[in-house]
């Protein structure tokens, strides 16, 4: 009898302390219910993960609205009315951009594919490539028109040869805006020509900006100062066109690498401009500048501040191999656990020692693994306090090792 009442109130510890993560678990998420109810009525959205504006009390921006982001993070540095509803003119175009780009990593696409121009891309006005229809470019050719010169006409071609017709890239561009969390966008073209209900917000463009800027090819050619094309119908005279960056940050802001200028009577002066300084990548944006000149001095004036004030620690570059992890009865029976994404934490100047990470892999792993797979985590500290965890995925698919192969590692093993 003694054995028995031992035994059920061993069973019943058991139970209750079973029990004691999960009535945790419901009272965190309570809790975090009663956080997002919170917030919810402060902010209708909250795609961006954090805001620490509070250094940049008093700072004004000659613009109708303006953020400042760090790439990495999201984190909002800097804001003025940034969630108002405004035309974006040729910004627009980093959405066309990001289309692409993803279609290109995918396969869907190659840089090096031709592109047929259509009369309707060859009829757009405004900043242009003056190309005529029937003309054949690579595909990366348009994109460096669009990059450089704003080219209506590329933005047209390239999303007719993306999604068949303009309009149906227009449906992807507004169903992407939706998929990365921008609800104060609607977009009504590919290129941003004045159009009745195309708008979008600062916000929303620093969401698409941070998102483009994933692809370091872009970078190459924003960063272009001056190039030449060729334009014009084989057998007929081509021309030599001359191409100069509309982002006049490229030439005259150290590090600046991006983005997209725009300028309509309706929407002003408009500009997403990115730049790197040592392992911190920040995006401005300004919406409504009365004058070219204040757009650039603006911006520049937003990277200032957050260079000034803030620093990043990089931890690890997407794809990088952060540890290897045993597969057991898996062929191959050892895979590299990598980044999935690039991975830093955003500080305050002087704050760069207080960041560490350790790398947390689970005792085992059977077969079989898929390639992107988590399969470990890098756990973040600041001071000691764990602020982060960040998944680790397989880089490689791993299958069950056959009998044959297992023993053949045994008799290795023993040899």
């Amino acid at each position: 009898m003694l054995r028995y009442r031992k035994t059920v109130l061993f069973l019943v510890a058991i139970l209750v302390i079973g029990m004691l993560p999960w009535a945790v678990v419901f009272a965190e998420e309570d809790d975090t219910i009663k956080e997002m109810i919170s917030s919810a009525a402060e902010q209708k959205q909250a795609a961006l993960p954090t805001s620490i504006t509070g250094g940049a009390i008093g700072m004004t921006v000659d613009a109708k609205s303006a953020i400042l982001i760090d790439a990495a993070s999201g984190t909002v540095l800097f804001e003025q009315n940034s969630h108002d509803r405004l035309p974006p003119a040729s910004v627009t175009k980093v959405m066309t951009m990001l289309l692409i780009m993803e279609a290109v990593e995918r396969g869907q696409m190659t840089l090096n594919d031709k592109v047929t121009i259509s009369e309707k891309a060859a009829s757009m006005g405004g900043s242009q490539m003056y190309m005529e229809p029937g003309e054949q470019h690579e595909l990366e050719t348009l994109m460096m028109g669009i990059a450089i010169v704003s080219a209506n006409d590329a933005c047209v071609a390239a999303a007719e040869y993306h999604s068949g017709t303009a309009d149906i890239f227009v449906e992807n561009m507004n169903k992407r805006a939706a998929e990365l969390g921008m609800t104060e966008t609607n977009f009504v073209n590919t290129n941003g020509l004045p159009v009745a209900n195309h708008y979008t917000s600062a916000y929303d463009i620093a969401l698409m900006s941070k998102e483009l800027m994933k692809h370091k090819k872009i970078q190459d050619w924003f960063s272009i100062w001056m190039t030449n094309i060729t334009v014009g119908l084989p057998g007929k005279e081509q021309t030599e066109l001359g191409l100069t960056n509309t982002n006049r940050l490229i030439k005259i802001y150290p590090g600046a690498n991006g983005i997209k200028t725009g300028f309509t009577q309706e929407a002003g002066y408009c500009l997403s401009a990115s730049a790197e300084k040592e392992d911190l990548t920040l995006i401005s944006v300004i919406m409504g500048s009365p004058t070219s000149k204040i757009r650039f001095a603006e911006a520049s004036k937003l990277l200032d501040y957050g260079f000034a004030n803030y620093d990043s620690v990089k931890l690890a570059e997407k794809g990088e191999t952060m540890g290897m992890v045993v597969i057991e009865k898996g062929f191959p029976n050892m895979i590299e656990a990598v980044a999935p994404e690039h991975i830093s934490v955003l500080v305050k100047k002087g704050e760069r020692d207080n960041i560490k990470a350790e790398l947390a892999f689970e005792d085992t792993f059977s077969a079989p693994i898929v390639k992107g797979d988590k399969i470990g985590e890098l756990i973040i500290f600041e001071k000691d306090k764990e602020i982060d965890r960040c998944p680790l995925v397989a880089a490689e698919d791993v299958g069950k090792a056959s009998l044959m192969q297992i023993y053949m590692r045994m008799i290795k093993t023993l040899a």
